[in-house]
């Protein structure tokens, strides 16, 4: 039973680590605000039904020469009662139907392009947090090896102490020096609880954090290709410019449906009539047919042609500054990715190695008495603040490689 508990301990309290594409993937199906934007597509896909609707027939039943006293000493209410039975129908003329599904569907077309944009928006974000928690895993990583490794000096000073070899106030600093990992280690393990936090905030998930952990590669790749490929490719595939271009299309149609209301529709109508009280006796029993068409002395869509062909001249004006914006976003962007590049090039090269010769160099001559307590305590410092300068360099990296893969529209650089 003892053996039982401990194992459902165990795994109760075991991580389950998520790779970039698992956060994605759950991301994609969990998140509210994606879901409650997805069902906007589908009301615009539903308006595509009544768009695309025809007009109701109409029907009319009207009776005349009911009788209201007696004929010849007989009661006979309904002998004269004349039944008229007639259907109306309206006839859409200039393809409005036809043009009113075509506008709901180019809605449909916009709608679902601004969702793949809130969703290129919501991915960033989910990067950025993915990437922070990255970062903070490896800051408490490092920081937990340096604080292993000082205690590792403590232990030689110690000895060196107990041997005479180390004055007391030497022993006492280096101690005291001690602090400072802590501290640096409890702030590195508070920045990934709260980056932890904030991601499963996004997944929309109450996993207990300490059940929840992500993995992934924090490093950087050196190739980058050329400006004039993302450019193109955020042409390509921006869902915001996609937007603009497809409201532009949709100005076109609606100012074609503004001209095609602005004509008449004429009603056609037809109807039977049944009416005993003729002489006639072959004149019983008529029918008849009308067509209604307004006089359009007053052409009351003027107005509405008018601002919906002022309406694509802005349209094409906003897809014009979108496709500016476009091109600024990549621009920007790629100068942080490539920035970012030639100060990691020199420390992935020397910087790194020198500063652990540098660490190894000094430490080994202090514990021999060839080097003094500052210069020990400085070339500690110099190796955390270079190994901690490395780590937000890659940070800072993927952080523009991420706003990068946002100005393009995709993933151009995982």
């Amino acid at each position: 039973m003892a053996l039982g508990l401990a194992l459902c301990s165990t795994l109760a309290s075991a991580q389950t680590a998520y790779t970039w594409n698992q956060v994605k993937d759950k991301f994609e199906t969990a998140n509210p605000t994606l879901k409650a934007d997805a069902l906007n597509v589908q009301e615009m896909k539903a308006q595509e039904i009544t768009a695309f609707l025809r007009p109701n027939p109409g029907f009319t039943l009207s009776t005349d020469g009911t009788q209201i006293a007696r004929y010849q000493g007989v009661w006979k209410p309904i002998a004269g009662t004349q039944i008229s039975p007639a259907f109306s129908y309206l006839h859409e003329r200039e393809h409005k139907r036809e043009l009113r599904l075509e506008s709901a569907k180019q809605g449909t077309q916009i709608a679902t392009s601004l969702h793949s944009d809130l969703e290129r928006n919501l991915i960033f974000t989910l990067r950025t947090a993915f990437i922070q928690t990255l970062q903070a895993k490896a800051t408490v990583d490092l920081s937990q090896k340096e604080l292993d490794y000082y205690d590792h000096i403590i232990e030689i000073s110690r000895a060196r102490f107990k041997s005479g070899d180390l004055a007391q106030i030497d022993l006492d600093r280096i101690e005291l020096q001690r602090v400072q990992y802590e501290s640096d280690l409890q702030t590195a393990e508070i920045n990934l609880r709260t980056a932890k936090i904030q991601l499963l905030q996004l997944l929309n998930d109450r996993t207990p954090i300490d059940q929840f952990d992500v993995q992934g590669p924090f490093t950087f790749t050196d190739q980058l290709d050329t400006l004039d490929s993302f450019r193109q490719t955020a042409l390509d595939t921006r869902p915001d410019l996609q937007a603009a271009l497809q409201s532009a299309q949709q100005a076109v149609t609606n100012h074609k449906l503004a001209v095609s209301n602005g004509s008449t529709d004429p009603t056609l109508s037809g109807w039977y009539t049944y009416n005993p009280s003729f002489n006639n006796q072959y004149a019983h029993q008529t029918i008849g047919a009308s067509i209604n068409i307004p006089l359009r002395i007053f052409d009351r869509n003027q107005g509405e042609k008018q601002r919906t062909l002022i309406d694509i001249d802005r349209n094409q004006q906003v897809t014009e500054a979108m496709r500016a914006q476009v091109f600024a976003d990549v621009d920007s962007a790629y100068a942080q990715v490539n920035s970012s590049l030639v100060l990691l090039r020199p420390y992935k090269a020397r910087y790194l190695d020198q500063a652990v010769r540098v660490r190894e160099t000094v430490t080994y001559a202090y514990q021999r008495g060839g080097a003094s307590l500052m210069d020990f305590l400085n070339a500690q410092s110099d190796y955390r603040n270079v190994q901690l300068a490395y780590l937000q360099l890659i940070g800072s990296y993927l952080s523009a490689a991420s706003q990068l893969n946002l100005a393009v529209g995709r993933e151009v650089i995982q």
